[in-house]
């Protein structure tokens, strides 16, 4: 009999169920279906929380059939980690089960006039003014105040609180509460990765903190309870995997950290997926920045276990302009199209292309801001515009490598990378070029839902964490290949194309 664990890896893009080999790392199988995202109204992003939950029983169905097929039976599947995009808002009815709201998707911008309310009634008047509390300024990021909003402007939503029928939770708990029985005893719960992304928890205790619940007018009956990111949470109630534990449970950039094998004071990795998340784990210890990065909880590995922390840089936009270019304009095929499109070009042409469709997150937190491209000529193509979205991407990871240099004391000499858009070679090389430092891809670029399934199997007793090296002979490494002069010219040129990003939107 083989011993397997399973991830499931709702992403904003897609949603995907992999099983994975405790002693190997290997992905036995796996299935990926791509979800649809709503844009009601400029800068609003939703989702159907049905459609998100249906994805993952499809996922897992497929998966499991095609894990027969090798051979192998459902017992053989000892536990299932889940990993998630984060901030995500779902609000449903305790009674119906039925969600009371589409999705609000972690990069919606639809709650810049509620951030300003909200910072304005705080006594600094800053939206710093809560960072040591719960680690991160008030945005329209953060679930909490997406909570907000829903209260303020869903009549659906306010009537079911007043009614107490009403739950909240991120995607992790919205998956768990339904599989794990949904109406009829289903667990509500979330692990302390998602609920640091709520500015509802403290930091420092891992609970939800009365003054941040207060502040938001946010009742704590409404919210999961707070877990470990590894123990047993409740079982499958029912489909091909029935009976079978729930015994993971991180955030996605948090999940690739522990995929990463970050364990380690002072590692850090780079997840390119929708957006880009640069994570650095900072040890036991809640390090603040000042140097716009957020702190976080990086992981807890079992509920006796210490919390490790991390400093992170969020940048909302990176795959997500490459899908913009292929949906919205038009100028590719298939999202893989853009790698020949951008290397049919040597350059740019002075192109540089700012993707702050929803603001800017780190290090700016600047919500005013929106989307330009800044340098067309008549000579500027297609591939121009397509090479200067993939330099997006590096120029923002490097202003938050800059940032966390600084705010740990410590150059980082190594970029350890996961997400699919490292599949992207140019993007590699473009990367190690704009931050000057090696950037080495994972050979297991399954990450994400690697570190579910560590956390979930270490729940188990089935996976040894401690026994998972660090680095593999066939990562791919890139190496720099411009001078400092030039990098440094092309820094300064991206940087005055954000300046004029800035305070667009009114």
């Amino acid at each position: 009999m083989a011993t397997l664990v399973g991830a499931v890896d709702q992403g904003t893009s897609s949603t995907r169920f992999l099983v994975f080999s405790p002693t190997s790392n290997e992905v036995i199988a796996c299935h990926q279906k791509e979800l649809n995202q709503t844009f009601p109204k400029e800068g609003w992003v939703q989702m159907d929380p049905i459609e998100l939950l249906d994805s993952v029983v499809e996922c897992i169905e497929k998966t499991v059939a095609a894990l027969i097929e090798k051979g192998y039976t459902t017992s053989d599947v000892k536990a299932i980690g889940i990993t998630n995009q984060r901030e995500t808002t779902v609000v449903w009815d305790r009674n119906t089960g039925l969600p009371l709201h589409d999705a609000i998707v972690w990069l919606d911008a639809r709650t810049a006039q509620t951030v300003q309310e909200l910072i304005d009634k705080t006594p600094t008047k800053t939206k710093e003014h809560f960072m040591q509390v719960c680690g991160l300024p008030i945005s329209t990021y953060f679930s909490g105040v997406k909570m907000r909003w829903l209260l303020d402007h869903s009549t659906e939503v306010s009537e079911a609180e007043r009614q107490h029928s009403l739950m909240f939770g991120t995607v992790d708990s919205w998956l768990l509460w339904n599989l794990t029985g949904g109406i009829n005893g289903g667990v509500h719960v979330t692990d302390v990765t998602n609920a640091s992304r709520t500015m509802l928890m403290n930091i420092n205790t891992l609970k939800w903190d009365q003054e941040m619940c207060q502040f938001f007018g946010i009742s704590p009956e409404i919210l999961p309870k707070i877990c470990s990111s590894s123990e047993v949470y409740g079982t499958m109630v029912s489909g091909v995997l029935k009976g079978v534990k729930f015994a993971g449970c991180l955030g996605d950039q948090q999940a690739a950290l522990v995929g990463q094998r970050c364990f380690d004071k002072g590692d850090a990795k780079n997840t390119y997926g929708t957006g880009c998340f640069l994570l650095y784990n900072t040890g036991e210890n809640a390090v603040f920045s000042t140097h716009g990065l957020l702190t976080t909880v990086g992981y807890q590995l079992g509920a006796d276990s210490a919390p490790v922390y991390a400093l992170e840089g969020s940048i909302a936009i990176a795959g997500a302009c490459v899908r913009w270019l292929r949906d919205n304009l038009g100028i590719i095929k298939d999202s893989s199209d853009i790698e020949e499109l951008a290397a049919s070009v040597s350059d740019t042409g002075g192109v540089y292309f700012v993707p702050a469709f929803s603001g800017l997150f780190a290090p700016y937190w600047q919500s005013d801001a929106r989307g330009v491209i800044c340098g067309l000529t008549q000579y500027t193509t297609s591939a121009h515009i397509a090479r200067a979205a993939l330099e997006a991407v590096c120029f923002q990871t490097q202003e938050v490598l800059d940032a966390m240099n600084s705010d740990a004391g410590i150059t980082l000499q190594t970029l350890l990378v996961d997400g699919g858009m490292t599949t992207n070679e140019l993007l590699m090389k473009l990367q190690a070029d704009l931050t000057g430092i090696e950037v080495v891809k994972r050979s297991m670029a399954e990450t994400t839902a690697l570190g579910a399934a560590m956390a979930a199997g270490h729940a188990v007793g089935v996976w040894n964490i401690s026994g998972v090296p660090k680095t593999c002979v066939d990562d791919k490494r890139y190496l720099p290949n411009i001078s400092d002069e030039d990098r440094e010219k092309r820094v300064r040129k991206w940087k005055d194309a954000v300046q004029r990003s800035m305070h667009w939107s009114t």
